[in-house]
């Protein structure tokens, strides 16, 4: 089955407009505190206010230097934990899930997502480890308050660089909920640039299988690498994929198709960019031997 489109609103430059798109068609929209040089959640809240039933995700970990200053003012952060523009602490989880929750007008957050939390302890497994359960365990407080719904990880480079497993997430979140734990998501890039998570997924490897077998929700940020990859590929490769697709929309169903990615995020500001991607996710999937032609072709010298 083809994953679905969501909005991501890191890159997006009209978010009022692409969330009411997104809003129209259903689509789950992705933020968080520092996007938009921290600005994006106050400019989701008309579009979530007019659609009560719209799925958003947030985060909490980096955030931007007016937010740092307010959480130093509030006695959540020390300055110079404030100056790293990054964190775990507990104490500032609670606070930023709390501000998310005021800047998107929503009584309770659909999900909340650790951001790249493979900054805040980098080459020491044990604290980050630590520092991960402590901040699942503030979620799962949450969950209990009918404050937040489900939690999860938002990672760049985490997976990939062994800083973490899919398993280890989930052991810590079962250990910070003392059993049934609340976390239900994931999110990584995925895109035929970063072509690990798709290579390893068609072998049964890697953490799309892992997230898939536990029920996760998987979201692949970056599907077209910033943007830059529908000038990387030709009509020629997009043909292979799926003759009539223009190149990003040949990039964005190949993501589509990977084996257990659940949720494409797309930074559409405008209508024909996210119509053109709506229409390839509504494509029938590419096979899996499909999808190991084209990344056997793309892996070649």
């Amino acid at each position: 089955m083809t994953a679905q489109l969501a909005l991501g609103t890191y890159r997006c430059q009209a978010i009022p407009e692409a969330a009411a798109r997104a809003a129209a068609s259903g689509a789950w929209i992705d933020t968080a505190p520092n996007y938009a040089t921290g600005r994006a959640q106050i400019l989701l809240a008309p579009a979530l206010a007019a659609h009560p039933s719209l799925n958003v995700s947030t985060k909490t970990g980096y955030f931007t230097a007016a937010t740092g200053a307010d959480a130093v003012n509030d006695g959540v952060l020390t300055e110079d934990q404030a100056a790293a523009g990054h964190s775990l602490a507990p104490g500032y989880v609670r606070w930023q899930t709390g501000r998310n929750r005021a800047q998107l007008g929503r009584d309770r957050l659909d999900l909340v997502l650790l951001h790249n939390p493979e900054r805040a302890h980098p080459g020491d497994r044990p604290a980050l480890h630590q520092a991960i359960r402590d901040a699942f365990t503030v979620l799962e407080e949450a969950v209990a308050a009918g404050h937040v719904t489900g939690y999860g990880v938002a990672t760049w480079a985490g997976l990939e660089e062994e800083a973490f497993t899919v398993g280890e997430l989930l052991a810590l979140a079962a250990e910070a909920a003392g059993g049934q734990h609340h976390l239900v998501a994931l999110q990584l890039p995925v895109s035929l640039v970063m072509m690990t998570p798709i290579v390893q997924a068609l072998h049964g490897r890697g953490p799309l299988p892992a997230a898939a077998d536990a029920g996760l929700r998987v979201m692949a940020s970056a599907p077209l690498h910033g943007g830059e990859l529908p000038g990387m590929v030709d009509q020629e490769l997009a043909d292979l994929i799926r003759p009539g697709l223009a190149p990003a929309q040949a990039c964005v169903l190949a993501v589509a198709s990977c084996p257990g990615v659940t949720n494409v995020l797309l930074a559409a500001s405008g209508a024909p960019h996210w119509k053109e991607a709506a229409d390839a996710v509504a494509q029938p999937s590419l096979t899996t031997a499909k999808l190991r032609e084209i990344t056997d072709v793309l892996a070649s010298p």
